[in-house]
């Protein structure tokens, strides 16, 4: 599931009051970043983000790992992760490597640019909730490449309103209006633009020759008030286009057992596909 999805569904279960990250649990987090920039070899991002997500495979799937502080700052998990969590972690990374002496300061400067709006934090309204407005705002950024159109895409307009209606559900909406207000704006900012394309899921098995591993699949939704209800790293294996994942069913990173079709057809609220490519014209972020 994606993160809004995951918020509506486990945040009730969080403990009323939480804290930010231990130091701890850096450390654990650190020593992560090291093996996978001793690890990995070097290749362009379109590979090395395929790379890293398999380095992720059986790591734990948990949601809403990004509400663990009162405040909006960049947090890092890579023990345990969401399916959009797991897909800007290994962006992250896989861009990170593209530097000559990655270290940690690339892949946490990589991660602000990714999961926020500009790549500026800036309270709770500046993180890229939505899916259709993170990669909307990561390809005017230059990072990834929405190929949806070019592979036989449809136009499609999402309208989303899921976390303004369910504002109750989200401890940092419930207790600010200023947010619910901030949310409300983006919701209107999403649905007027006019760009958006997807794959249809009866059409993703004519498209599939054309998806590259690396690419990124967002998963289309017909749940009220929502664009996209699942991530993952389109990946050939065995013969087949599957991707991998954090399965909120599966409770960790996996390669799919199905295929990227069957999985299209076996979920009953997926309309569709939005394919998004990597960026290999790397330029460092500021």
């Amino acid at each position: 599931m994606n993160r809004i999805i995951s918020l509506l569904f486990f945040l009730i279960l969080l403990p009323a009051k939480i804290s930010a990250q231990k130091s701890a649990e850096w450390e654990q987090d650190s020593t992560i970043l090291k093996t996978v920039f001793n690890t990995i070899p070097p290749a362009t991002v379109d590979s090395a983000i395929v790379n890293v997500a398999l380095f992720f495979l059986n790591t734990p799937y948990v949601a809403n790992t990004l509400e663990v502080s009162e405040e909006e700052n960049l947090l890092v998990n890579l023990r345990e992760m969401d399916c959009t969590t797991f897909v800007e972690n290994c962006l992250a990374l896989a861009r990170a490597l593209q530097y000559p002496n990655p270290d940690t300061d690339y892949f946490k400067r990589e991660l602000r640019q990714i999961r926020y709006r500009k790549g500026i934090i800036n309270g709770y309204v500046s993180r890229l909730h939505y899916t259709s407005d993170w990669m909307f705002d990561n390809v005017e950024k230059g990072l990834i490449e929405n190929v949806t159109y070019a592979l036989g895409g449809y136009k499609w307009n999402p309208e989303v309103n899921f976390m303004s209606k369910n504002a109750d559900k989200y401890p940092r909406l419930k207790s600010s209006p200023e947010n619910v207000q901030g949310i409300e704006a983006i919701e209107k900012e999403i649905n007027a633009r006019k760009n958006y394309y997807y794959i249809p899921k009866a059409e993703v098995i004519k498209q599939q020759t054309l998806i590259k591993n690396g690419d990124i699949v967002c998963f289309t939704s017909n749940i009220a008030g929502l664009d996209i209800s699942h991530l993952g790293i389109a990946y050939r294996h065995k013969g087949q286009l599957t991707f991998i994942h954090a399965s909120s069913k599966a409770q960790k990173v996996i390669v799919n057992p199905e295929s990227l079709t069957d999985y299209c057809r076996m979920i009953k609220t997926n309309t569709g596909i939005v394919v998004l490519r990597p960026s290999t014209n790397f330029a460092a972020t500021n």
